[in-house]
């Protein structure tokens, strides 16, 4: 005899998307598969792939994802700082209409800028455990630290600088030098978290290799910004975290870099005060820094509230560069409104650290300690290193932001509900039996 099917299990087999948690899980490992698109950056290692355009068609996926988890959105309180990053995109909409190239603005906002405003959304409502946060971070750590050994080991050299390999992401030795200072701490993170020999081992070769890279690049915001954050790792996880040993191998780590560094290295950072050389590879790009600083600083003053349109900086002063300033790229490019809300922003996720840093070392604490502590370096480093970079509208400084969003919000959601737990104990009433009072009986009252 056949069971006839009910109505619910036969919709659920037909949509099988129509249960919010199974749209919640595609929208995490969408952005998975992103995440290591975006890092691990296939298209620009196997020939043939990148006209597949993998990550758009991943990222058609994260809106998709939105779209049917549109309820969810409603019903689930979006993070502080997501609202930030959706006031900042109406922002930029606004200064289109004022831009000196509105082509070239519109398509900055809503082809680059936008992809921030879905990944960070989709971030905010799919990760809920702290093993999905976690593989997260190791995606990007992992995918940083492997594409710097392919670079050291391909050796592709831009005027005597080491480069990245491929086109995109860590192309340019600058932003390979970036990318691998707010990197560096995370991999220390799980090189701590690690108990297996063959990891440690793994992360340790890669660190050093990462360090290499940076000196190759004789990039000056890379150098300035990778030390901020090892000074930050060694008080942290050195001082603070009671591994003292640390300090130690950091000392033989300078001293390896100063053996190994080229003989110029020296005159390069040299450059940072205003000494130049020849052999420095300078070849006046400082005084066109300053320059395009002072440039920037003039639109921002000349044009407060709108700016002259996101991405226009290059064409507006003719320079065909961008500001190397990601405050002032803001400021000038999107006005001064822009430019405090991303300050802000960065305000926020270090005050999401705070009480993660503050909270006592133990066992039960310890991944939390650990990412609490890297991603704090890797902010302190980017805060630097956005002084010499154009940032404003690449992903890998809002993802940090979320990564400290998410941080926060787990550990501390999960201490809520231990307290509930314990303050509202499950309460039992126990059944009684009551004789039958005779009828006529008087109650003496006392």
């Amino acid at each position: 005899m056949n069971t006839p099917v009910p109505v619910a299990l036969e919709r659920k087999r037909k949509f099988p998307f129509s249960d919010p948690q199974e749209r919640s899980r595609f929208g995490y490992w969408t952005m998975v598969v992103f995440s290591f698109l975006y890092y691990f950056r296939p298209g620009d290692i196997i020939p043939g792939l990148a006209s597949l355009h993998l990550a758009k068609i991943t990222a058609f996926f994260a809106v998709l994802a939105l779209v049917m988890g549109t309820n969810r959105v409603r019903s689930r309180k979006l993070p502080f700082e997501l609202k930030i990053i959706l006031a900042m995109f109406a922002w930029l909409i606004i200064t289109i209409p004022f831009a000196f190239w509105r082509g070239g603005s519109f398509a900055v906002v809503f082809f680059e800028f936008s992809r921030i405003v879905v990944v960070t959304l989709t971030l905010a409502l799919t990760v809920t455990r702290m093993v999905e946060l976690r593989r997260l971070i190791l995606m990007q750590a992992l995918g940083v630290a492997l594409m710097t050994v392919a670079a050291v080991i391909v050796n592709n050299r831009m005027q005597g600088r080491l480069a990245g390999v491929g086109d995109a992401l860590l192309s340019n030795p600058n932003d390979l030098a970036m990318n691998v200072a707010l990197n560096w701490p995370l991999c220390l993170a799980f090189l701590l978290g690690s108990r297996a020999v063959a990891k440690k081992m793994f992360w340790g070769i890669a660190m050093l290799v990462m360090i290499y890279a940076v000196v190759a690049t004789y990039s000056r915001s890379g150098f300035l910004a990778i030390s901020i954050a090892i000074l930050c790792c060694l008080w942290d996880f050195g001082i603070r975290g009671r591994r003292i040993h640390l300090i130690g191998i950091a000392a033989l780590c300078a001293l390896a870099v100063v053996l190994i560094a080229p003989g110029n290295y020296l005159k390069r950072l040299e450059t940072l005060a205003g000494h130049f050389q020849q052999g420095d590879y300078d070849r006046g790009s400082a005084d066109a820094r300053k320059e395009i600083l002072i440039k920037s600083l003039e639109i921002t003053a000349t044009h407060p509230l709108f700016g002259i349109g996101p991405g226009n900086f290059p064409s507006y002063t003719g320079i065909w560069r961008v500001t190397h300033n990601t405050y002032t790229q803001f400021s000038s490019e999107c006005g001064i409104p822009a430019l405090l809300m991303f300050i802000f922003l960065l305000r926020k996720a270090f005050k999401n650290l705070s009480p993660l840093r503050k909270m006592p070392q133990s066992a039960e604490k310890q991944e939390v300690n650990l990412f609490g502590n890297a991603l704090f370096a890797s902010l302190a480093a980017y805060l630097v290193g956005a002084f010499f970079s154009s940032s404003a509208y690449e992903l890998f400084p809002y993802y940090v932001v979320m990564y400290t969003t998410l941080l926060y919000r787990l550990e501390f959601k999960e201490e809520a509900t231990k307290r509930a737990r314990v303050l509202r104990p499950s309460i039992h009433v126990r059944s009684r039996e009551y004789s039958a009072i005779p009828k006529g009986t008087v109650m003496n009252s006392a």
